[in-house]
């Protein structure tokens, strides 16, 4: 039996990722401290294209990641922490890497994998107007007046705005709701508190 019918078998034919069916594919980890069948999983084409092709991940699909993170096979384990990794910026995926649990061994070639990744593509890292690095959560207060394009608001100097989200491919902007209006922000025009 080829590995893969092998983990067609393992995984009753879905994704081990996502449960889905169809376009299934064999997944496999190279330099992976274990067996074959420890490295790999079956994937589908859609968790694949996101896990290969970063700037089209669609945040809420990994919200499967829920489920599949208890996997016992240790590259499922391994994908499910990089993404909720990657992906923790959301909010939701710190809480699940908060409960995940994972092999010291693992979770060590997990973030040496992730530490290369890291080398090949700097991260966007967004600041305020003091160079201080705002994160997803955090919370700023305006720097100056600012006229809400699209809108008859104008967002006041001092107003506090919590919690804030990130534009993942923007650093100089980050969105959040001023007078219940979700709107989208340039970082110099914000202090973190």
């Amino acid at each position: 039996m080829s590995l893969e019918q092998e983990l067609l078998e393992r995984s009753d034919a879905t994704c081990e990722l996502c449960g889905n069916t169809e376009n299934l594919s064999l997944y496999e980890f190279q330099d992976f401290p274990g067996e074959a069948s420890e490295a790999s999983f079956i994937i589908c084409s859609v968790c694949k294209e996101q896990l290969e092709e970063p700037e089209k991940v669609i945040p809420n699909h990994w919200r499967c990641l829920n489920d599949s993170m208890w996997s016992t096979v240790p590259a499922v384990q391994l994908t499910a922490y990089q993404m909720l990794t990657r992906l923790k910026s959301e909010g939701w995926p710190q809480d699940l890497l908060d409960m995940m649990y994972m092999e010291d061994e693992l979770r060590a070639f997990a973030k040496s994998q992730m530490i290369s990744e890291e080398n090949r593509s700097v991260e966007v890292q967004h600041k305020d107007c003091n160079g201080a690095i705002i994160e997803s959560g955090d919370t700023v207060v305006l720097t100056k007046d600012l006229n809400v394009k699209g809108s008859s608001l104008t967002a006041k100097r001092g107003t506090p705005v919590r919690r804030i989200s990130l534009v993942h491919d923007n650093p100089e902007q980050i969105e959040g709701k001023v007078d219940g209006q979700q709107i989208v922000i340039l970082t110099k025009f914000v202090k973190k508190v």
